[in-house]
């Protein structure tokens, strides 16, 4: 008698949700390939996860769904087929498929775990709150229905203007009161864990973390606490989103002007 695939599957979920421990973040230094998958887990890091900004690059996409979902899904599937660990997969804000169809997707990919943003690519704005909270909600639903215990980390967005901006300390602080609500709200419609995303200023994200009601993912900017600070203030996720795909194309970049300066191609 074959082994039921999805087993395999339920331990990877259970395994990514145990390692959420406050104040022992789980730390995800995030992929774009099969091979920077394979580099992760040789390093010795429990889980993968992706960023969906070095995937998109790699297919020769922009960011922030600019990539047909089908070519997004296809290169989680391959990452997920190539190591022996637990994947999270950056879903961005689901594609525009129902969920439903999503959760069907991500479970025949293998992942253990997605990242679900609430930023509106078509308006540039935010998802109304209740709106984002039944999507969330019907998700969870339904990979409860197919006996799938994929692991939501419900990505709030309120964060990443003022963080973009450039803007100085004191801005986020003023925030705080919406990405609370935000993440509340949330987790009660099932998410496993939230990510206020580009959250950096100490005291903002200090309160974040104490007041919030379940882990807390933070993105390891270079203006956020070192890791070992997020894990005194009880962060139970550390990712590094694009910073390692940008720094590696960056180096690369770098490599080829040296090359370039030594051997001018004909």
């Amino acid at each position: 008698m074959s082994a039921d695939p999805t087993t395999g599957l339920e331990r990877r979920c259970a395994r990514l949700r145990e390692l959420h421990v406050p104040g022992d973040p789980l730390l995800l230094p995030n992929a774009w390939d099969a091979a920077t998958a394979r580099a992760v887990v040789a390093a010795g890091f429990p889980v993968v996860a992706t960023t969906s900004g070095g995937v998109a690059a790699a297919l020769g996409h922009e960011d922030h769904e600019g990539a047909p979902p089908a070519e997004m899904l296809a290169a989680a599937a391959r990452i997920c087929r190539s190591v022996d660990a637990p994947v999270t997969v950056d879903a961005e804000a689901g594609y525009g498929m129902e969920p439903a169809a999503l959760v069907a997707a991500l479970r025949e990919a293998g992942a253990a775990g997605c990242n679900l943003e609430d930023g509106d690519h078509a308006s540039g704005g935010l998802r109304e709150p209740a709106r984002h909270v039944a999507w969330l909600r019907a998700v969870r639903k339904a990979a409860s229905e197919a006996g799938y215990g994929l692991v939501i980390n419900a990505r709030i967005d309120v964060f990443l203007p003022a963080a973009l901006a450039g803007s100085p300390e004191g801005v986020q602080a003023g925030l705080l009161a919406e990405g609370l609500e935000r993440a509340r709200r949330y987790l009660d419609a099932g998410a496993d864990c939230v990510f206020p995303i580009a959250l950096w200023e100490p005291g903002a994200l200090a309160a974040f973390v104490r007041e919030t009601p379940g882990p807390v993912n933070v993105l390891a900017l270079p203006r956020a606490p070192s890791p070992g600070e997020l894990a005194a203030l009880g962060a139970a996720r550390v990712s590094y989103g694009t910073l390692l795909h940008r720094e590696a194309m960056a180096r690369f970049a770098r490599d080829l002007g040296t090359l370039a300066a030594a051997v001018p191609p004909t």
